[in-house]
């Protein structure tokens, strides 16, 4: 599927060179969904920002600059790194994606006119963008200091859209299986039921102990100690109002699958922002673990490597997974379904096929062929905001939110971070329970 993908992707790429590249391109390529193509371009387009922002901080590439010859007395190279390119980058990389989400609004199909612009004009959007980003690094720096206010509330957005698609996909994998094994009366389906139940129980209780265990001391690490028993007493009580009576009766398919998955989740955020404490005596020294330098526990005395922390091959693969899971939940909640249940739309717009649709009927030659000729497959408007919205997370996480600075390694030793995730994971608790007392309090809507 991967190989797939990229040679889609090749195809795509060699149609901005014109039209003799892309029909060669073409020929070879197996065939891939006009959609899927397209949202693959945007992605490179989004991954090749983020690099470029890492790039802008990192270590020692200022003191470079300073040695290049038109450097110095005639012009100020220092405004080209450091946290204020990256708020140019993003600014300019936030306007593309909302301006490409308002010329989208409404779009039913591939007829629309405005297709084109979603589908193709590769070249001029890659043009248009980095003439943009040129042009924002003449702008004065104090004209883009409202910019991190602005990224603030846009990465808040981001965070908690991405709670509520992930209590819903909760209800919803509940609810399948449930309904599932109510039609069949097939014990597979219960088993299944039972098995993730208390295999993620038993994740989360498993981290819990690792968490005491690797990121705390028995004289110190209060914070972290907060964060632990808090969270574990919150997951306790969310899975108790879960099964009680009232719920149960105003939410039949309300239950424990649920709450274990909300529970595994809430783990990892906490694991996340405990990972980003700046304290280092609070972290565990994995590579010394691993090389047998030492056992468990935190590190009470770290090192001169742990205090110049530096930005290594594993803070490349953190961030790699990091931008991956950015990356999956951009695309995931720009999908019909999950746009329709954000939206409140009852509506479901056309579903992608996987062997039929209204690109089977063109020429056999376009091997990347539009299947949204009768309708979209994916909300293509609210795609590009949640990618504005996502470049904006990307930016404050890599200029340490409400601290700006512009060393790229505080992306893991960052007290904002830290915070803001643990605070995601209180409200990713309380959106829960929300879900689960709602039809409770609001009798009068219905929640079905």
């Amino acid at each position: 599927m991967g190989a797939v993908l990229g040679i889609c992707t090749a195809s795509q790429l060699a149609c901005c060179c014109g039209s003799a590249a892309c029909s060669l391109c073409c020929s070879a390529c197996p065939s891939c969904r006009n959609s899927t193509s397209s949202r693959i371009m945007y992605a490179i387009m989004l991954l090749a920002v983020t690099v470029l922002s890492c790039v802008l901080l990192a270590p020692g590439l200022q003191d470079k600059l300073q040695k290049v010859p038109f450097c110095g007395e005639h012009l100020d190279c220092s405004t080209a790194v450091g946290y204020m390119a990256v708020y140019r980058v993003c600014f300019i990389t936030t306007l593309f994606f909302l301006m490409m989400a308002l010329i989208m609004i409404n779009v039913k199909s591939s007829r629309d006119h405005r297709a084109g612009i979603q589908n193709g004009f590769w070249a001029i959007k890659y043009l248009l963008l980095i003439g943009g980003m040129v042009g924002a690094f003449f702008m004065p720096a104090g004209s883009l200091v409202w910019w991190m206010y602005f990224g603030m509330i846009g990465g808040f957005l981001f965070i908690l859209i991405q709670l509520v698609l992930i209590i819903d996909f909760a209800h919803g994998w509940a609810e399948n299986w449930v309904s599932r094994y109510e039609e069949t009366g097939a014990k597979a389906w219960y088993c299944l039921l039972l098995f993730f139940t208390f295999l993620q129980y038993a994740l989360a209780i498993t981290a819990v102990g690792l968490f005491f265990a690797f990121y705390t001391r028995p004289d110190g690490c209060a914070t972290h100690k907060f964060f632990i028993s808090v969270n574990l007493i919150l997951c306790v009580v969310v899975s108790v109002v879960s099964v009680l009576p009232k719920v149960q009766q105003a939410q039949p398919n309300s239950g424990l699958l649920q709450s274990a998955a909300v529970t595994l989740y809430t783990m990892y955020l906490t694991w996340s922002a405990m990972a980003n404490q700046p304290d280092l005596t609070c972290k565990p020294n994995f590579s010394g673990i691993i090389n047998g330098g030492g056992g468990g526990g935190a590190n009470p005395t770290p090192g001169p490597a742990n205090q110049g922390a530096s930005f290594d091959a594993e803070s490349i693969v953190g961030l790699v997974v990091w931008f991956v899971c950015v990356l999956y939940s951009s695309v995931r909640t720009a999908s019909s379904s999950q746009h329709a249940r954000l939206t409140g739309s009852d509506k479901i717009l056309l579903k992608e096929e996987s062997g039929s649709g209204g690109g089977t009927t063109q020429d056999s030659e376009a091997q990347v062929w539009d299947n949204e000729d009768e309708g979209v497959a994916y909300s293509w408007s609210f795609f590009h905001l949640m990618f504005a919205l996502a470049t904006l997370y990307v930016m404050m996480t890599l200029t340490n939110w409400y601290s700006p600075n512009s060393d790229l390694r505080t992306l893991s030793n960052n007290a904002a971070s830290m915070w803001v995730k643990i605070a995601s994971s209180w409200m990713c608790l309380a959106l829960y329970t929300w879900s689960l007392v709602a039809p409770l309090i609001l009798t009068n809507r219905d929640f079905s």
